[in-house]
């Protein structure tokens, strides 16, 4: 795994030297490295599905415990596909959607590349410490992305604003890592086989951790860095802000809970917070006119969601809760690279003023009405699996997680008031960027290329398959949810399971 590493590295510090010989097309030999870390992911398939670890190890600093250690586990597979997968496809749709000219391309060429090299590291690494410096990285990366154009102060204060937020909770981490290696261990495989037993220490560190991870998640309070660091490039939206770097705080709560999720607090944080922020994302989302705005404040909302069921630590929360990154990471990223578009070819993203688009340019119409559907959770796409999967979870707090039902309830009519929500700011914007609207005056729209619409299209079709295969997906990811140690077996992710409780709450 190491020469995975070994690869983005390369492929970044070669970026400048390919951008300044092939200009734009140069994001196409970029894409090879993360796509063949994908395809090397993809080659494990059978091992991580059989419950089998890949391990990988380098003694670094042993006086510290600091080795690099990496190990890949269903969690950290499931992850690194959406991390390498849509990484490749960035990559390739930056190559329509910057121009050759475009001034400090090979800045942002390296860093793009580096992130996802980063970003790949933190999800594969097997020490706390090792994660704590990819975590940082990808920091300093996403810092640089915002920032893309310095001569602009809405960039360079987004980027701003987005690194100190993340970097406080950063360093937050770092004392919760701290207090739990000293006392425990800093392996990660270590914890996870013999969890420490809770004492005012681990206790802690653990919640320490988990500011961490609600700060780069963009949970309430911190949610406001977020839709502000919608001032970078699209492609950076789509990457960091949809499939990866927000991605990194839900990957923390999925893995720690398994360890830390009945520890006084825990479950009342991921759950308080992540149905707060789902609702106020929501809310939010329903205010905006820049359909871009309109997608930031959407994915706050969808990180709440996230947070909330990955927090709770049963078996039947936690597939529901991969089940929902992996779509939420198809659908958000295929609508941010659709917005991309609409803004390159329209050449504005105020909802008031297009229209007609579904005429125009009927592949993005295509490709973005298949990812709002999922991300409505509307069926057979995967984000229908994925819901009704959490509202089945959120029926069974009494019995699995040993919470009250009047907890229970509440936790399912914050879902469900979250979901609505979500219904309608996606229907906001389809209508504020398709539809035709009386009384403006038809968008004109650029030529859109193969390469432009190739990720976006390739992403959409991914969210509709994925609702095909949820018994298929279930077993795949058995291995994560079959190590919680609570809860009972959850039924498969289908397309039908009969009338339900949780199929009447998505009517």
């Amino acid at each position: 795994m190491i020469w995975l590493l070994g690869a983005h590295l390369l492929a970044a510090v070669l970026a400048p030297s390919l951008v300044r010989r092939f200009k734009n097309r140069a994001f196409f030999i970029l894409a090879l490295a993360p796509a063949g870390s994908f395809a090397w992911l993809l080659a494990q398939s059978a091992t991580v599905a059989s419950g089998g670890a890949v391990v990988d190890k380098l003694n670094w600093v042993p006086q510290l415990g600091l080795d690099l250690d990496f190990r890949l586990t269903t969690l950290s597979w499931a992850i690194g596909l959406l991390v390498t997968g849509v990484g490749a496809l960035v990559l390739i749709y930056c190559s329509a959607y910057f121009s050759p000219d475009d001034a400090g391309l090979w800045r942002f060429s390296a860093t793009l590349t580096a992130f996802a090299g980063a970003m790949l590291g933190l999800v594969l690494t097997d020490n706390l410490l090792v994660l704590y410096i990819f975590w940082e990285l990808t920091t300093v990366f996403a810092f640089l992305l915002v920032g893309h154009n310095p001569t602009a102060i809405a960039n360079r204060r987004a980027a701003m604003q987005a690194l100190i937020v993340t970097t406080f909770g950063g360093l937050a981490m770092l004392i919760g890592i701290v207090l739990i290696g000293q006392t425990s261990t800093y392996g990660i495989s270590d914890l996870l086989a013999a969890p420490p037993q809770p004492s005012p220490i681990i206790i802690s560190g653990a919640l320490l951790m988990l500011l961490g991870a609600l700060t780069k998640s963009a949970l309430v309070p911190f949610h406001f860095w977020l839709p502000g660091a919608m001032a970078a490039p699209t492609p950076v939206s789509a990457y960091l802000h949809a499939a990866a770097m927000v991605k990194a705080g839900v990957y923390l709560v999925l893995l720690l809970s398994q360890i830390f999720a009945t520890i006084p607090g825990w479950r009342a944080l991921t759950l308080g917070l992540g149905i707060a922020t789902m609702i106020i994302g929501g809310w939010r989302a329903m205010r905006q006119y820049d359909i871009k705005l309109l997608l930031a404040y959407g994915t706050v909302s969808q990180l709440g969601f996230l947070v909330a069921l990955g927090g709770v630590g049963t078996k039947e929360a936690a597939l529901a809760a991969l089940a929902m990154t992996i779509a939420h990471a198809l659908f958000k990223s295929t609508l941010f690279l659709c917005v991309g578009i609409i803004d390159h070819t329209a050449h504005t993203r105020d909802l008031r003023r297009l229209s007609g688009l579904w005429r125009s340019i009927p592949v993005v119409f295509g490709a973005a009405t298949l990812a709002a559907l999922s991300m409505a959770g509307i069926i057979p796409l995967a984000g229908f699996l994925a819901k009704e999967s959490a509202f089945d979870a959120a029926l069974h707090l009494s019995a699995d997680a040993s919470l009250s039902s009047l907890v229970r309830w509440l936790v399912l009519a914050g879902f469900a008031v979250g979901s609505i929500l979500t219904v309608a700011y996606t229907a906001r914007f389809m209508w504020g960027a398709f539809a035709t609207k009386p009384g403006v005056e038809q968008s004109k729209t650029d030529r859109v290329g193969v390469s432009f619409v190739a990720a976006p299209a390739i992403l959409s079709l991914l969210c509709l398959l994925l609702g095909f295969l949820g018994p298929a997906e279930s077993t795949a990811l058995e291995p994560y949810f079959d190590a919680m140690p609570f809860g009972s077996q959850p039924p498969e992710l289908a397309i039908w399971h009969g009338i339900t409780i949780p199929l009447v709450v998505s009517i």
